[in-house]
Protein backbone atom coordinates (compact mmCIF):
# COMPACT_ATOMS: atom_id res chain seq x y z
CA UNK A 1 0.00 0.00 0.00
CA UNK A 2 1.33 3.42 -0.91
CA UNK A 3 1.36 6.16 1.53
CA UNK A 4 0.02 8.62 -1.02
CA UNK A 5 -3.53 9.56 -0.35
CA UNK A 6 -5.77 9.56 -3.58
CA UNK A 7 -8.67 11.75 -3.41
CA UNK A 8 -11.36 12.06 -5.95
CA UNK A 9 -12.92 15.27 -6.75
CA UNK A 10 -16.13 15.04 -8.52
CA UNK A 11 -18.37 18.24 -9.02
CA UNK A 12 -21.97 17.84 -10.30
CA UNK A 13 -23.43 20.19 -12.25
CA UNK A 14 -25.87 20.51 -15.77
CA UNK A 15 -24.91 23.51 -16.37
CA UNK A 16 -20.84 23.51 -15.33
CA UNK A 17 -20.46 20.30 -17.32
CA UNK A 18 -22.22 21.57 -20.47
CA UNK A 19 -19.99 24.83 -19.97
CA UNK A 20 -22.59 27.39 -19.31
CA UNK A 21 -20.29 28.43 -16.40
CA UNK A 22 -16.86 27.69 -14.84
CA UNK A 23 -17.03 24.92 -12.29
CA UNK A 24 -16.19 26.51 -9.01
CA UNK A 25 -16.15 23.05 -6.46
CA UNK A 26 -13.37 21.33 -7.87
CA UNK A 27 -11.03 24.37 -7.40
CA UNK A 28 -12.10 25.36 -4.01
CA UNK A 29 -11.74 21.27 -3.03
CA UNK A 30 -8.44 21.85 -4.37
CA UNK A 31 -7.29 24.50 -2.83
CA UNK A 32 -8.86 23.20 0.61
CA UNK A 33 -6.95 20.38 0.26
CA UNK A 34 -3.97 22.24 -0.84
CA UNK A 35 -3.72 24.17 2.49
CA UNK A 36 -4.99 21.29 4.90
CA UNK A 37 -3.09 18.34 3.68
CA UNK A 38 0.38 17.38 5.21
CA UNK A 39 0.99 14.35 4.21
CA UNK A 40 1.34 13.16 0.19
CA UNK A 41 -1.59 13.20 -1.55
CA UNK A 42 -2.91 13.17 -5.41
CA UNK A 43 -6.34 14.09 -6.98
CA UNK A 44 -8.59 12.97 -9.73
CA UNK A 45 -11.10 15.09 -10.77
CA UNK A 46 -14.58 14.54 -12.70
CA UNK A 47 -17.03 17.22 -13.93
CA UNK A 48 -20.28 15.68 -14.57
CA UNK A 49 -23.76 16.09 -14.83
CA UNK A 50 -26.45 15.65 -12.67
CA UNK A 51 -27.72 12.05 -13.69
CA UNK A 52 -27.51 9.37 -11.43
CA UNK A 53 -26.28 6.80 -13.63
CA UNK A 54 -23.23 8.97 -14.70
CA UNK A 55 -22.66 9.89 -10.87
CA UNK A 56 -23.28 6.34 -9.75
CA UNK A 57 -20.77 4.80 -12.54
CA UNK A 58 -18.38 7.63 -11.74
CA UNK A 59 -18.29 6.91 -8.22
CA UNK A 60 -18.19 3.36 -9.16
CA UNK A 61 -15.17 4.16 -10.92
CA UNK A 62 -13.10 6.09 -8.70
CA UNK A 63 -13.30 3.82 -5.93
CA UNK A 64 -13.22 0.30 -7.63
CA UNK A 65 -10.53 1.16 -10.41
CA UNK A 66 -8.82 4.30 -10.36
CA UNK A 67 -8.13 3.06 -6.40
CA UNK A 68 -9.41 6.69 -4.33
CA UNK A 69 -9.40 6.69 -0.84
CA UNK A 70 -11.70 9.18 -0.72
CA UNK A 71 -13.71 10.86 -3.37
CA UNK A 72 -16.02 13.95 -2.94
CA UNK A 73 -18.30 15.21 -4.72
CA UNK A 74 -19.79 19.05 -4.88
CA UNK A 75 -23.58 19.43 -6.03
CA UNK A 76 -26.69 17.85 -6.47
CA UNK A 77 -27.57 17.55 -2.70
CA UNK A 78 -30.55 19.51 -2.49
CA UNK A 79 -34.48 19.16 -2.60
CA UNK A 80 -34.84 19.68 -6.82
CA UNK A 81 -35.71 17.32 -8.85
CA UNK A 82 -32.58 17.60 -10.68
CA UNK A 83 -30.72 16.53 -7.49
CA UNK A 84 -30.03 13.34 -6.91
CA UNK A 85 -26.18 13.21 -5.68
CA UNK A 86 -27.14 10.83 -2.27
CA UNK A 87 -29.48 8.30 -3.69
CA UNK A 88 -26.26 8.13 -6.34
CA UNK A 89 -24.09 7.90 -3.90
CA UNK A 90 -26.17 5.50 -1.05
CA UNK A 91 -26.78 3.24 -4.51
CA UNK A 92 -22.88 2.21 -4.79
CA UNK A 93 -22.08 2.02 -1.00
CA UNK A 94 -21.30 -0.75 1.02
CA UNK A 95 -22.27 0.99 4.24
CA UNK A 96 -23.70 4.18 5.26
CA UNK A 97 -21.84 6.41 7.89
CA UNK A 98 -24.89 8.53 8.82
CA UNK A 99 -23.29 10.55 11.01
CA UNK A 100 -20.96 12.59 8.63
CA UNK A 101 -24.48 14.04 6.54
CA UNK A 102 -25.60 14.83 10.61
CA UNK A 103 -22.50 16.77 11.13
CA UNK A 104 -22.58 18.61 7.42
CA UNK A 105 -26.02 19.89 8.38
CA UNK A 106 -25.26 20.64 11.95
CA UNK A 107 -22.06 23.19 10.53
CA UNK A 108 -24.16 24.78 8.11
CA UNK A 109 -26.96 25.49 10.07
CA UNK A 110 -24.68 27.59 11.68
CA UNK A 111 -24.69 29.49 8.44
CA UNK A 112 -28.05 29.43 6.76
CA UNK A 113 -31.18 28.37 8.04
CA UNK A 114 -31.62 26.36 4.55
CA UNK A 115 -29.19 23.40 5.66
CA UNK A 116 -32.30 22.00 6.74
CA UNK A 117 -32.99 21.35 2.63
CA UNK A 118 -29.67 19.32 1.93
CA UNK A 119 -29.38 15.65 2.09
CA UNK A 120 -25.52 15.24 2.03
CA UNK A 121 -24.47 11.68 3.17
CA UNK A 122 -21.36 9.94 3.51
CA UNK A 123 -20.45 6.25 2.82
CA UNK A 124 -18.03 3.77 2.63
CA UNK A 125 -17.70 1.61 -0.45
CA UNK A 126 -14.74 -1.19 -0.56
CA UNK A 127 -11.92 0.85 0.64
CA UNK A 128 -12.90 4.17 -0.30
CA UNK A 129 -15.01 6.97 1.79
CA UNK A 130 -16.93 8.69 -0.56
CA UNK A 131 -18.53 12.59 1.22
CA UNK A 132 -21.27 14.65 -0.38
CA UNK A 133 -20.73 18.08 -0.01
CA UNK A 134 -22.27 21.64 -0.97
CA UNK A 135 -22.18 23.15 -4.11
CA UNK A 136 -20.95 26.72 -2.90
CA UNK A 137 -17.24 27.44 -2.62
CA UNK A 138 -17.73 29.20 0.81
CA UNK A 139 -19.99 26.00 1.93
CA UNK A 140 -17.26 23.35 1.15
CA UNK A 141 -14.64 25.21 3.02
CA UNK A 142 -17.53 25.55 6.00
CA UNK A 143 -17.98 21.69 5.80
CA UNK A 144 -14.83 20.49 5.50
CA UNK A 145 -13.96 22.75 8.35
CA UNK A 146 -16.52 20.85 10.37
CA UNK A 147 -15.93 17.45 9.65
CA UNK A 148 -12.61 16.53 7.89
CA UNK A 149 -10.99 16.09 11.58
CA UNK A 150 -12.54 12.46 11.92
CA UNK A 151 -11.67 11.24 7.99
CA UNK A 152 -8.12 10.47 8.62
CA UNK A 153 -9.01 8.13 11.06
CA UNK A 154 -11.82 6.76 9.12
CA UNK A 155 -9.56 5.96 6.31
CA UNK A 156 -7.33 4.23 8.98
CA UNK A 157 -10.33 2.53 9.42
CA UNK A 158 -10.91 1.31 6.07
CA UNK A 159 -7.54 0.23 4.95
CA UNK A 160 -6.46 3.42 3.28
CA UNK A 161 -2.83 5.10 4.18
CA UNK A 162 -2.00 7.46 7.56
CA UNK A 163 -3.09 10.85 6.88
CA UNK A 164 -1.66 13.72 9.04
CA UNK A 165 -2.92 17.34 8.38
CA UNK A 166 -1.72 20.74 8.53
CA UNK A 167 -3.16 21.45 12.23
CA UNK A 168 -2.87 25.10 11.46
CA UNK A 169 -5.84 24.54 9.33
CA UNK A 170 -7.44 20.99 10.28
CA UNK A 171 -5.85 19.14 13.63
CA UNK A 172 -7.11 15.17 12.73
CA UNK A 173 -8.44 13.52 15.61
CA UNK A 174 -7.55 9.62 16.22
CA UNK A 175 -7.44 7.66 19.32
CA UNK A 176 -4.40 7.73 21.23
CA UNK A 177 -3.84 4.09 20.08
CA UNK A 178 -3.94 4.55 16.76
CA UNK A 179 -1.45 7.89 16.49
CA UNK A 180 1.74 6.80 15.13
CA UNK A 181 4.52 8.73 16.38
CA UNK A 182 6.44 10.69 14.67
Amino acid sequence: MTDELLIGLVSISDRASSGVYEDQGIPALREWFSAAMASPWRMEHRLIPDERAVIEQTLIELADTAGCHLVMTTGGTGPAPRDVTPEATLAVAHKVLPGFGEQMRQVSLKYVPTAILSRQVGVVRGKTLILNLPGQPKAIKETLDGIFAAVPYCIDLIGGPYVETNEAVIKAFRPKSAIRPK
